[in-house]
């Protein structure tokens, strides 16, 4: 019966940690967003800079971890460190619960988002299903000899961090984020008719005239009793607003596309009919610089040859953008938007994205983009 507890929980956590690991090793750079937030509650912005690192990391280390865990490999030393990062998440997930600090905690990345509260429940079961490993610590039997369990667990080291550099640098296997392949940009935009708007709840602040009592209640309450009939009692204050149900939120509801001025754009290039090439550098700082020249004379022959429109999208000031355009001798229009969704659009800085009609067509890692040729072959010449 023992024994059966033990590969429940060893099953179930081993599992449960490579499976978190490998979808957040997924999009390591989106992970890395996730701990700059972190970073930021907690006033150490100056790990910044080691954000990515510690991405492919502790995403390593999941699956790492689970992986010993399955075959028993250095039972005690997996136990000990799987009781330490449960209590390490727990602690972040609980925190930004509490506080309301950092919303979504990227647990399972983009692929599964939860809520702080959800995060926090699960870290508590997995607790208790480690706390049961951690007091069996000694009973981790190990599937293969000491010589194989080596082996394996080394090949386990190599294949995890591995596959969070090749992700990072060749894009996300799986897209799990709005911009993906194939999906038209204004229709995931849209708001069908019809839907459920976000539902608020008022209290409101009340009191008596004659007697100083004071009282709060809802807006239904106060409908509901006819205090509102009673001259005795007054509204103090503003009411006070609740969200109390979420309404229908459009998979894409953050973008917009200025020109310098300001000037919105954004009907006008998600409604070109041809294709337009768009480069996506949300960060003009930590852009890469021999890429961009790269891209630079892609998109010079593009316009030269086939007049394809060419567009460098930025997050950064005019200003900064008009340095950086200078310098580079950069031929595309510039257009400006919030960071959030450019981070979102294409996991590379820069990145590449191939758009006609509002429809991603196609998106490349700026270590991926395709030569002159093979796009005119594959796009240009077919429509």
């Amino acid at each position: 019966m023992k024994n059966g507890l033990l590969w429940f929980c060893r099953i179930g956590v081993g599992l449960l940690f490579i499976f978190s690991g490998l979808i957040k090793a997924n999009d390591p750079l989106g992970f890395s967003y996730k701990l700059e937030e972190y970073f930021e509650v907690f006033h150490i912005t100056f790990l910044n800079g080691l954000a990515l690192s510690l991405a492919v990391l502790l995403c390593a280390l999941e699956m790492i971890l689970g992986f010993a865990l399955l075959i028993g490999v250095r039972g005690k030393q997996v136990a000990w460190g799987l009781l330490l990062i449960i209590i390490f998440f727990a602690f972040l997930t609980f925190y930004s619960a509490f506080f309301k600090v950092v919303q979504t905690c990227g647990c399972f990345g983009d692929a599964i988002p939860l809520t702080p509260w959800q995060s926090f429940s699960k870290d508590l079961v997995l607790l208790l299903l480690i706390i049961v490993i951690f007091k069996n610590k000694d009973q981790i039997n190990p599937l293969f000899n000491a010589k194989t369990g080596e082996r394996l667990l080394i090949a386990s080291v190599v294949v995890s961090v591995g596959f969070g550099l090749f992700t990072y640098n060749f894009l996300p296997i799986i897209d799990f984020l709005p911009y993906k392949i194939g999906v038209n940009i204004p229709d995931e935009m849209k708001t069908p008719p019809g839907a459920m708007p976000d539902q608020f709840e008022l209290t409101y602040n009340l009191k008596n005239k004659k007697t100083g009592e004071t009282k709060s209640m809802t807006d239904k309450e106060y409908l509901k009793t006819g205090i509102w009939k009673d001259n005795t009692w007054e509204i103090v204050g503003n009411p006070e607003s609740k969200l109390v149900k979420k309404g229908f939120m459009p998979k894409i509801a953050d973008l917009t596309l200025e020109d310098a001025q300001r000037n919105d754009y954004t009907k006008e290039l998600l409604s070109n009919p041809f294709y337009s090439l768009v480069i996506v550098a949300y960060d003009l700082k930590k852009t890469d610089g021999a890429a961009i020249n790269c891209l630079n004379a892609l998109a010079t022959n593009l316009t030269q040859n086939f007049n394809m429109r060419t567009i460098l999208l930025t997050s950064a000031s005019p200003a900064d953008a008009g340095a950086f355009a200078k310098q580079y001798h950069l031929i595309s229009e510039i257009f400006y938007a919030d960071g959030v969704p450019l981070k979102s659009m294409v996991r590379s800085n820069p990145g590449v994205i191939l758009l006609k009609n509002g429809t991603i067509v196609n998106k490349w890692h700026y270590h991926t983009v395709p030569d002159y040729d093979h796009l005119v072959k594959t796009y240009l010449q077919q429509q």
